[in-house]
């Protein structure tokens, strides 16, 4: 997977004197969900769901970092980003069983119901 990955430094914003100007320290990678081997057409449409607000219209992920000034840095900085985003992308939600309610609470329901109801049948004036 990470073989399938592609770096681009481009220069960065912010502070950083003259050397902002010369040195391109922002690191973009780029990772096609759509034209990947590594990743199964399971996975593939797991990723495409749970990353969709992060995905491009071609299915591709894009992530930046421009935190350090070193590229170095910055690179291996945006590569454990993705790969954390990918683990937990990549993780199927359990489905829930529906439980069945006890017994018990339903009997209560019932008697805390006929208990109001005879309060109430106790308020009304009683009939001649």
């Amino acid at each position: 997977m990470l073989t399938e990955l592609q770096f681009k430094a481009v220069r960065s914003s912010g502070a950083g004197g003259q050397n902002v100007n010369k040195v391109s320290s922002k690191v973009i990678l780029s990772f096609d969900v759509k034209n990947s081997q590594a990743l199964s057409d399971e996975e593939k449409v797991l990723l495409t769901s749970k990353l969709a607000s992060k995905l491009t219209s071609e299915q591709v992920l894009i992530l930046a970092c421009d935190e350090n000034r070193s590229q170095l840095k910055n690179k291996t900085i945006v590569t454990k980003r993705f790969l954390e985003l990918i683990k937990t992308a990549l993780i199927v939600p359990k489905k829930r069983k529906p439980t069945q309610i006890p017994r018990g609470v339903i009997e209560k329901r019932i008697k805390a119901k006929r208990n109001l109801s005879e309060i109430k049948q106790n308020r009304r004036k009683p009939k001649f």
